[in-house]
Formats: C-alpha cells, structure tokens, sequence
C-alpha cells in the first residue's frame, strides 16, 4: 500500500507475507505448553477431592470447595492479568501467571490441613486467570486465513493436557497419593518460565501502544527465523481498507448506522478504559452474551469433568447410608475411576476434528449452537439408571460435543474484540465463567452425593440447551474476517 507516496504495511500484511513458519511453531508449542499445565491443574480436580475427601473425613459440601476454590482464583486471576497484559504486554503476564501457577502448584503438595490447601488452590487458580494472555498473544502472530485452523490446533494442547493428568493420577494415585499428583501435575508451569527470555512481544500490541520500530524489530525476527522477507516499506499502525474489506464488513454488519471507532489515545488501551469500552454501547451486546455463554460452557464442562468420577462406578445406591459411605471409599480407590476419566478425556480429540471441521465452513455461532443442542441429546440417557459401559459411552459423547463447542468459543471471543480491548474483554469472560466452575461442584457432586442424580442431569439439559439459544443473538460472525484494530461501532 502507499502513504503519501511512500510504501506501507500492517502487521497483518506482513504476517500474511510471512506465513506461518518455524517461529509460529515455535509459538504455538510454547502457548501449548500452558495450555497442557492449565488442563492439568483442573482436570486434577476430580482425582485429589475424593481422595483428600476420604483422607481428611471432609463432608461433600467441603469436597465440593476443594474445585470451587481453584474458580474463584481464577475469576480474580482472569480479571487481574488481561488488565496487566493489556498495559504492560503479553510477555509481562504469561511470564508472572505461570510462575503463580507453578508455585501454588507445588505448595499445594505440602498442604498440612484442609484450610492451608483450599488457600493454596485459590492462588492455583489466580495464576491459571491468566490463560487467555496466552491465547491473545498466540492468536495476535497467527496470518488470518489460517487463524481458525491453528486456534484449533492450539485448543488441541488442552485435550493432551487432560489425557497427560489422566494417565498421571492412572499411575500415581493408587501407589503415592495426591500430594505426589499434585507435585507432578506443577511441572509444566516451571518449563515454561526456561523458555521464557526467548519469547518476543506481540506486533500488533506495540503497534496499538505506539511502539511501531519495537513492532518492526520483531516482524523483522519473525520474518527471519521464517527465512522469508518483509513487504517492502514501512509498518504503520492500523488497518488498511480496500473495496473488498468495506464489502466484507458491510456483509457481516448490515445495519446502516454500524461504523468504525478509531482510538484516539494510546491510554485507552487497557486499564479503565477497556472495561468502560466493554460496557459501552458498541461492545455491550456481545460482552454480556459471551458472558452468558462462557459462565455456561464452564459450569457444562467442568461439570462433566466432576460427573464423570461421581458416576465412575455407576448409580449410587441411596437407599441405605451405610451401603453409600462403603460405596464411597470404593469411589476414591476403585482403578475404575481413573478408567473412566482416562477413556471420556479421549472425547476430547474428535471434538477438536469435528470442531476444526465445522469452524469455518459452517461458521462460529452455527458450530456452537450445533454442539450443544447434540450434548444435550447424548446426555439425556443418564436422567434414569444406566450400565456402566452406557454412563462412560454418554459422558465421552456429551464431552466430544462441548469441548468442540468450548474451543470453538475460545476462537470467536478474540475475534469479537478489537486489539484494545482484546485480552481485558477475554479475561472478563472467563473471569465470569469461573462462576459456572463455582457452581458445577453443587450439581455435579453434591447433588449427586444426594442421590438427585436425574435432576443433576436435568439442570446439566437445560443449560445445554438455552445456551444453545443465546448464542444466536450474537450480532455476527467473524469466520474468515481479519482481526479488528478498532471498536466497530
């Protein structure tokens, strides 16, 4: 493109030139490996609650807070480091979640009472908050017509993640207990803080802050580790917008008055302003739906994850106490458990084809819609006593369909914000989801210890399917569309 006269690029002209190469390898596989030590620490969740429930005498409802505090760090934590992120950078956040993660992690091994651990895994989940840095940043080197693709290859790192702890705890829980579980599990946190001092700033954040020869520098590291050369000219901040990229906006938001909001000030990126921009007129229709629907993923997803060991050993028999508690001690040490898990966290690698398959020729708010309406099917054979071989079977489906929907999501909620806004608005979402991760454990622990196992499901239905409906009612899709730079308006 010319500027008065003189050659210019974006950033997302040069990382179309550039192509996706060794160095978005590079990045993929280091994003990956928090996106496996975020997976670890709360599939974790369902192993380390019946066992520390059995090994301390802890009432169900205590149990139950065990995963409940992990959701209520990370609804701090998720606020707390897409304000850091979008002020000081993606690196400064990555870098200090994973540390958090990674220390709590492993103190949490050497907890000494109930009240020390329950501390121990909030500060777990304040640094796991910090997940959706990590995926603005991989997401801000990836060119656009690939980006759907390789976010679904990045949201794969997740489903090895919970096969990794699976296989973990099949090994180590009957042998050595949680707390070597738990000291395992922490690892990867630690890898990730090696590798770090190697790992570069994102392009289109320095652009957004002002900082357009950092910006150059790094597309001129990126463009030589690709071995490949920059278009020609000089890096300008901003978007340029053709014919063809009116049209495109123009298909995608038909309404008359929809315009662009440039950003005035470079301040407004992050902190206060961000939040008011989320709230503001242009952005609060979609800010409070991906609210709606992030809460419902997570208490969907995580619910199935706390189900699946409840269920592990098929229907309780409720009608005598003592047959429940003996029933319960098996719970914790049954290997069937650690079978269960292991076999319905497979579910999570044909949701991540079907969801690659679906993304973008069908569309996000289709995908998504499509996922939830067939759990909801899946499911509903668990409202009445089921075999064990049929619970497994319903609960590996069911969890194909939401993980689908869950990564799909996790690729739309970027899409939806511009750069701005981006990682505070993601972090709000997922901040407000660890409230369906809060509430989960009540259903799909407590309610079950109960014996309400049909009305567990029943709520686990309705969810499915009202979420489902919600996602319609976002204003419009971003399949194929270029990441935005500025508030469409």
């Amino acid at each position: 493109m010319m500027s008065n006269g003189k050659a210019t690029y974006t950033v997302d002209e040069a990382l179309i030139s550039m192509g996706f190469g060794k160095f978005q390898i590079f990045v993929l596989a280091y994003s990956g490996m928090a996106k496996i030590s975020e997976a670890m620490e709360m599939m974790l969740l369902s192993f380390v609650g019946p066992s520390v429930q059995a090994e301390w005498g802890l009432s169900a409802q205590e149990e139950s807070l065990i995963t409940s505090a992990v959701f209520i760090g990370v609804l701090v934590g998720a606020y707390s480091w897409g304000i850091v992120s979008d002020n000081y950078g993606r690196r400064v956040g990555f870098n200090f979640t994973a540390l958090v993660t990674g220390g709590a992690g492993l103190l949490s091994a050497f907890a000494p009472n109930y009240l020390t651990l329950i501390v121990f895994r909030f500060m777990v989940g304040v640094g796991l908050g910090g997940g959706p840095v990590l995926a603005s940043w991989f997401l801000e080197f990836i060119p656009a017509p690939s980006r759907g693709t390789w976010m679904v290859v990045f949201s794969g790192f997740w489903a090895v993640g919970t096969i990794l702890e699976a296989s973990l705890a099949w090994l180590v829980m009957p042998a050595f207990g949680w707390r070597w579980l738990l000291t395992l599990s922490s690892l990867p946190s630690f890898a990730l803080l090696l590798f770090f001092p190697i790992t570069l700033e994102s392009p289109r954040y320095l652009c957004m802050k002002g900082r357009t020869n950092d910006a150059t520098q790094v597309l001129a590291t990126m463009a030589g580790v690709n071995q490949v050369s920059l278009p020609p000219g000089k890096l300008v901040a901003g978007t340029h917008k053709s014919e063809e990229d009116e049209q495109e906006l123009d298909e995608l938001l038909p309404v008359a008055s929809e315009s662009v909001e440039p950003i005035r000030d470079r301040n407004e990126i992050g902190g206060l302003n961000a939040v008011l921009k989320l709230l503001g007129p242009n952005l609060l229709r979609p800010t409070i739906l991906l609210w709606t629907v992030f809460l419902a993923q997570a208490f969907l997803y995580y619910g199935l994850v706390l189900l699946t060991s409840e269920l592990s050993n098929g229907n309780r028999d409720c009608e005598f106490e003592e047959k429940e508690a003996v029933h319960h001690v098996s719970h914790v040490t049954d290997r069937n458990l650690y079978k269960s898990v292991f076999i319905t966290s497979f579910g999570e690698f044909p949701g991540l084809f079907l969801s690659a398959a679906i993304v973008d020729k069908i569309g996000r708010k289709l995908s998504m819609s499509l996922m939830l309406f067939l759990s909801c099917f899946f499911i509903a054979p668990l409202l009445f006593p089921q075999s064990d071989g049929l619970i497994t079977a319903c609960l590996f489906c069911t969890r194909l369909c939401i993980s689908a929907c869950f990564t799909i999501l996790h690729i739309y909620a970027p899409e939806i914000y511009p750069t701005a806004v981006r990682t505070t608005g993601v972090g709000f979402a997922t901040s407000v989801a660890r409230f369906g991760g809060i509430l989960c454990p009540l259903v799909a622990v407590t309610m079950v210890h109960s014996c309400h196992q049909s009305l567990a499901i029943l709520i686990f239905e309705l969810v499915m399917f009202l979420t489902g409906v919600a996602i319609f009612f976002f204003p419009f899709d971003t399949s194929g569309r270029r990441l935005s730079d500025h508030v469409i308006v």
